[in-house]
């Protein structure tokens, strides 16, 4: 008997809540609201308006877009028309978003016009065949056309906003896009789980970005991942803190999708404006980085949850002492662990029953581990790298230090375009994360550092997050990044730059001296800087190397010690 297996696809998830749960709330975007219906529907008509344009198999569809309705419903429109789905920045600058489209071929850009005008007024790429302007946040079709849609000089499709003769021909507005029903509904199936479902460029801070490819088969497994480990539950209601763009938002796009949760979506994050949204659209569950949680925790809307509420945070170690503050508030913490080449999060540090009886402190010192590998992907690994390309996993004794390496459904299929720097991450059979890290007895994995950040300060290396986490329990200090700065003596040291929280007060030298008292007295930093706030990603990502290229500007080298 032929085997009866068809392709993995996270289509599925939506076909799924259509059939159980067609009049459940699935977006919510400021005044607007979709029923599951409704965004199957549109889903449908945009990938219909995708093919009478001329979308073929394997073409890029590129969107620029803030967490909305339009911007989840490209997450399925596009591959269910065939193409794959380019899912860009919002903060990148316009020479970015430029060389993104030419590198990925995109067919077609979709955005808000807000976002867009200034990519039309600089030149969009030929290869692009059209710039489709989503409608405002409320709905209205947007400005196309009109004097002022953009907020600012050379709005989209304004006087003046087009960069080159005949450029306004190709802006159209996304109504005209979803107005025509297929005379048939596309099957929410593809032929081949392999192909690839959507790109994402990576941040590029030591080069240019490179594209990751996701396939239908790894987005399906790691949506199932997310599932568990985020603990959604049939109707969850989840709230977009994390932008979309981000690892198509940790696959929680489709994730959420799959048990007909609904998709709140926030366009910019603040801290007063989440605590508002949990309470009216009854929120219990969220994702953000770090910076989201000390927004969250410095609001003062921060009010008890009393356990109905759970976070999931990464994209950098949270420090104990976040951790702790939390669950003062009531509010789960699950830490996960990952990268773009990763599908988001690959690990999460999932607590033990024996952390419950332990001090408050030595619990959150355990919960802010990497931890181990998600049911949806393969162990993880700590290794050295020996003669040619063989791995060895170092000792499990919290102290011999190696590189975190993956494999399995949970990484990605490839770099676009990208043969040679697919290769060398791929070397020796395993996905090289570039993050330094530890393997402690029980098997859970701990990050010490990403391999460029280590201070090398008279021969030692300093992990500067283990700086950073020693910082943060001050009760002075909001948030604080550590990168190494120039030493005549040591070749370099520490140096911290640290935000303090609201009203406090305190100087440097007493902040350096409650370094030493948490850990040893030479990794404490050798300078603190006050800054307003901390360069970050639109992602929540500390820019270190922003800092770290501030202080070594000038200099012809990085000497270390």
């Amino acid at each position: 008997m032929a085997g009866l297996d068809t392709p993995l696809t996270p289509l599925r998830f939506l076909e799924r809540s259509l059939e159980g749960h067609p009049d459940a709330e699935a977006i919510v975007d400021g005044p607007r609201r979709f029923t599951y219906r409704e965004m199957a529907d549109t889903v449908q008509r945009l990938a219909e308006g995708l093919r009478v344009r001329g979308l073929e198999s394997g073409q890029r569809v590129a969107v620029l877009a803030p967490n909305s309705a339009e911007a989840l419903i490209a997450h399925y429109a596009v591959p269910l028309a065939g193409g794959v789905l380019v899912m860009m920045n919002t903060r990148l600058a316009v020479p970015e978003v430029q060389y993104i489209l030419e590198h990925s071929g995109a067919r077609f850009l979709f955005g808000d016009a807000e976002l867009l005008g200034p990519v039309v007024e600089s030149g969009v790429p030929a290869g692009v065949g059209a710039v489709v302007v989503h409608p405002d946040e409320d709905g209205s079709p947007g400005a196309v056309g009109s004097p002022g849609a953009v907020g600012s000089p050379g709005a989209v499709g304004s006087p003046g906003a087009v960069g080159s003769p005949g450029e306004g021909d190709r802006v159209e507005a996304y109504a005209d896009w979803i107005s025509r029903a297929p005379s048939e509904p596309l099957a929410w199936e593809v032929d081949d789980e392999t192909a690839t479902i959507t790109v994402n460029y990576t941040s590029g801070t030591t080069g240019r970005p490179k594209g990751v490819m996701y396939t239908h088969r790894g987005a399906y497994l790691n949506s199932l991942g997310e599932v568990i480990t985020q603990d959604f539950a049939p109707l969850t209601r989840y709230l977009w803190t994390l932008p979309m763009f981000h690892c198509n938002g940790w696959c929680t796009t489709w994730a959420l999708t799959s048990v007909s949760g609904t998709h709140v979506c926030l366009r910019a994050v603040r801290g007063d404006d989440v605590w508002r949204l949990i309470g009216d659209e009854r929120i219990t569950r969220m994702a953000g980085a770090p910076t989201v949680l000390n927004s969250m925790a410095a609001s003062p809307g921060a009010r008890p949850m009393g356990g109905a509420l759970s976070m999931v945070t990464a994209g950098a170690p949270p420090s104990p002492t976040i951790i702790a503050k939390f669950e003062e508030l009531g509010i789960t913490v699950i830490h996960v662990y990952g990268l773009t080449e990763t599908y988001g999060p690959y690990s999460s540090c999932e607590p033990q029953p024996a952390w419950a009886d332990l001090p408050a402190d030595e619990r959150a010192a355990l919960m802010s581990r990497q931890g181990i590998g998600m049911v949806s992907g393969d162990r993880m690994r700590v290794v050295e790298q020996r003669a040619g390309d063989e791995l060895v996993d170092v000792p499990r004794d919290g102290a011999t230090m190696g590189e975190i390496v993956m494999r399995g459904n949970g990484v990605m299929k490839g770099y676009f375009d990208g043969e040679e720097a697919t290769a060398e991450a791929f070397r020796g059979g395993w996905f090289h994360s570039g993050d330094l890290a530890v393997m402690h007895p029980d098997g859970y994995v701990q990050i010490l550092d990403r391999a460029k950040d280590v201070v090398v300060s008279g021969g030692e290396n300093i992990s500067t997050i283990e700086v950073e986490q020693a910082l943060l329990t001050h009760p002075a200090v909001r948030d604080v990044a550590v990168v190494g700065a120039p030493d005549e003596k040591w070749g370099e040291r520490p140096k911290a730059f640290v935000v303090l929280a609201d009203g406090a007060e305190v100087d440097a030298i007493d902040l350096i001296e409650h370094v030493k008292t948490r850990i040893a007295r030479y990794k404490a930093p050798g300078a603190v800087e006050f800054l307003v706030e901390l360069p970050t990603t639109s992602t929540g990502k500390i820019r270190k190397n922003t800092l770290r290229d501030k202080e070594w500007e000038g200099r012809s080298s990085r000497v270390q010690g």
